[in-house]
């Protein structure tokens, strides 16, 4: 995210996405939000972002938000998503500039972004940017923005311009995100991110078989029944609705959100916390709305290099 005089690109997937869980005035169609993510991928320069959980880091450099709550109304693309996780800043020289209490409202025609921080020795709520809407995708489970773009307002730019020393001012590009919510009855929160380590080894098992798709109902593998802590790990789920937004559990915490494709099928990757106990460990796959289908897949840990079980 280069800063120039007039001028600054932090260029972004989905930005701190925040917002209120209260219901947009009016909208009788709203409907509860039921997981989802906004995921912002900020733009090579001197402002780098880091996260703090239950936000996670994107493989390309930025985060990915949890939607914690809210409402989405998917006949006028109104909504109003709280973001869990917190942004912080980074300049070199600088002390971070910590963005908690993300929230995103859209009203279908406009919206705005606002995050909670430290003005004056005081934490208050500002208006970060202005956020030009993009027309929604609409599924039976879910709604998703793609390609929201956001301009710092003035509170945005005078609250960088303090921060980073001068250079931001309002209108600024200040990132585009994209935004993904459920709207069945989801249970908990979903945090969702993408990683960015790589897989180091091939699958260990082959992804659901079509036909197991069509005749069993959903069904999930992992492409390394063993490994490492610290490594890598991957969940392909299959046999779900398509489009039907997914939450993905590790261990009964749910972390992230996926959506199944044209043939009900998705993949997910995450990290295995270099804590992670020795032993076994459970991914469960549960579809937002309607019929909850749930799929679940076990895989072990071990404390020696990353390994294949035999």
């Amino acid at each position: 995210m280069a800063k120039r005089p007039g001028a600054v690109a932090l260029v972004a997937g989905a930005l701190f996405a925040l917002s209120a869980p209260t219901a947009v005035a009016g909208q009788e169609s709203s409907a509860p939000v039921s997981g989802g993510r906004a995921d912002w991928t900020p733009a090579a320069g001197g402002v780098s972002l880091d996260v703090t959980a239950p936000a996670a880091p994107t493989a390309s450099g930025g985060g990915s938000f949890p939607a914690l709550g809210g409402t989405a109304d998917p006949r006028t693309g109104a909504a109003e998503v709280t973001l869990g996780g917190v942004a912080r800043l980074g300049e070199p020289g600088r002390r971070p500039l910590v963005l908690a209490g993300l929230r995103l409202r859209l009203t279908g025609e406009e919206g705005a972004l606002y995050a909670r921080t430290v003005v004056d020795g005081r934490a208050r709520e500002l208006a970060l940017a202005e956020v030009a809407e993009a027309e929604p995708a609409v599924r039976a489970t879910g709604v998703t923005w793609t390609g929201l773009r956001a301009s710092l307002t003035e509170e945005g730019a005078a609250l960088l311009s303090d921060w980073g020393g001068g250079g931001f001012t309002a209108g600024d590009a200040f990132g585009a995100f994209d935004v993904t919510v459920g709207t069945g009855q989801g249970e908990s929160p979903v945090p969702q991110a993408s990683t960015s380590a790589e897989a180091e080894e091939p699958p260990a098992s082959a992804p659901p078989d079509k036909a197991e798709d069509e005749g069993s109902g959903p069904a999930a593998v992992v492409a390394r029944p063993v490994l490492a802590a610290g490594a890598e790990q991957t969940v392909t789920g299959a046999g779900f609705a398509p489009g039907a937004v997914v939450l993905v559990a590790i261990d009964g915490d749910t972390r992230y959100q996926a959506v199944a494709d044209a043939e009900g099928r998705f993949a997910r990757a995450f990290p295995v916390y270099a804590n992670a106990a020795e032993g076994e460990h459970t991914v469960v796959l549960t579809a937002v709305g309607g019929e909850q289908a749930v799929a679940e897949v076990r895989f072990s840990v071990t404390v020696g290099p990353n390994s294949l079980a035999p």
